[in-house]
């Protein structure tokens, strides 16, 4: 090795010994600023993702964990366990609702309540936070008015050092199911204060004090190192299938995989990218909200499209069952009341149902096509064909026809070798043939 590429692998190897150093004097000194971003739909695997950047920020001593919402809401069991290992960081969680247009909406809300500092960038939005059914729907009143009761003590607890006014506008985002702006948000002081973007957000934190399970602390945000908190690849897949418009591209594939198997069994790799496309699904219906009404008109679909295979209708029973497709689709994922982030697109929905019935009414029509054509094998296949004598025939020799050999009689009397001759029959293993030029002949 050359005496020049040894020092500048030594040099490289150097920087990042010293790199590394640093970085771990800084976490060990609490100099590093985490960032978790929660841009979605809160679900399980967002809640994951939060609970354990908390813990990852508590771990390292980070001075403080950013938590960069966008949220049109979700689950409130979900959203109350974040609440929870909010509340037990021994570091300052500071909630900013970004980018401009962004939401805390629903749910978002009592995530916003719960930062030791809650800042919002301008135009976005935070509040309507009325509770709902798992499946997206009102609830019936009685239970209605618990569940409200129940949000509205939870977000009195949040909002308490906000003032009244915090906590009646908290309180009407979940009675009225109200909404507001940064700027009117800011001004009954739901929020501390609005920031631009990440850098106005540590330049208007650095020197703010909070409280940290009732502990003062200042935070200290200048020229402090910032951080990133990715999400694993189970967290990322978590968020990918609680997306409706996922879970219906999940169904069409596995479903026309299944059908690929069936069609042509053996060839194992169609099946076994259908099955797990399948279970994804089924995976995916559980993170959602869904009207599972939805499924049976799915399952029924199905069996419509089946039974024009098994028994060809001329595509009625395609039709049927295309149409059972798209309301099953629509009625599992939109039904009224489902949340805007937990439908499935409706022009998506379409399309892939009319591919599913394209691919079942091309296996109908090849069907149709098989039982009307006409018979390729046997001693219908043979009759007709032209071959050629190969010895002479008086009556019997031999012909060559179809790459074969055959033994054979003339029945319109002695055909010379060479003479093109036609099948006209066969008896067991021997073809009753006649001079194609005696027929040519004969004909006016």
């Amino acid at each position: 090795m050359k005496p020049q590429r040894r020092w500048r692998l030594a040099f490289l190897g150097l920087w990042l010994a010293v790199s590394l150093a640093l970085n771990a004097v800084a976490q060990a000194q609490g100099g590093v600023i985490l960032v978790a971003k929660a841009d979605g739909p809160i679900m399980p695997a967002m809640r994951a993702y939060l609970e354990r950047a908390i813990q990852a920020a508590n771990e390292q001593g980070a001075r403080a964990l950013i938590i960069e919402l966008n949220t049109p809401g979700g689950e409130i069991q979900t959203t109350l366990g974040i609440v929870q290992a909010m509340e037990a960081s021994r570091v300052p969680v500071i909630v900013h609702v970004t980018p401009a247009r962004g939401l805390a909406a629903s749910a978002g809300t009592l995530v916003t309540l719960a930062g030791h500092v809650a800042a919002m960038a301008p135009g976005t939005v935070i509040g309507a936070a009325i509770p709902v059914t798992g499946t997206g729907e009102n609830l019936p009143e009685d239970l209605a008015r618990k569940e409200k009761e129940a949000l509205k003590a939870a977000v009195r607890d949040l909002a308490r050092r906000r003032g009244e006014e915090a906590i009646k506008l908290a309180e009407a985002s979940i009675e009225e199911g109200k909404a507001v702006n940064a700027d009117e948000a800011l001004q009954v002081g739901l929020i501390d204060f609005i920031a631009n973007d990440r850098a106005d957000l540590l330049q208007k934190l650095n020197g703010r004090t909070v409280a940290v399970q009732d502990t003062p602390v200042t935070l200290d945000t200048g020229g402090v190192a910032v951080v990133e908190f990715p999400m694993n690849w189970l967290e990322q897949l978590g968020l990918w299938l609680a997306n409706p418009n996922v879970a219906s591209l999940l169904l069409s594939i596995g479903s026309l995989a299944i059908l690929a198997e069936i069609s042509n069994p053996g060839t194992w790799v169609p099946g076994t990218i259908g099955v797990i496309c399948l279970a994804l699904f089924f995976y995916s219906t559980g993170l959602l909200t869904v009207n599972w009404l939805g499924l049976i008109l799915i399952g029924l679909a199905f069996i419509l499209f089946i039974l024009d295979i098994k028994a060809p209708t001329h595509g009625a029973l395609t039709l049927a069952g295309t149409a059972s497709l798209i309301a099953g689709l629509l009625v599992l994922f939109n039904s009224p009341g489902t949340p805007s982030y937990a439908r499935a697109s409706v022009p998506l929905v379409v399309a892939m149902s009319l591919v599913i019935a394209a691919f079942f009414a091309f296996i109908v029509a090849r069907g149709v096509q098989a039982q009307r054509r006409p018979v390729l094998t046997g001693t219908e296949a043979l009759i007709g064909q032209i071959g050629e004598a190969r010895t002479p025939l008086n009556p019997s020799g031999s012909v060559f026809l179809m790459g074969e050999l055959w033994l054979a009689t003339a029945e319109d009397g002695p055909i010379a070798e060479g003479e093109p001759v036609e099948v006209v029959g066969r008896s067991g293993l021997r073809l009753r043939v006649r001079s194609l030029k005696a027929r040519q002949g004969q004909t006016p």
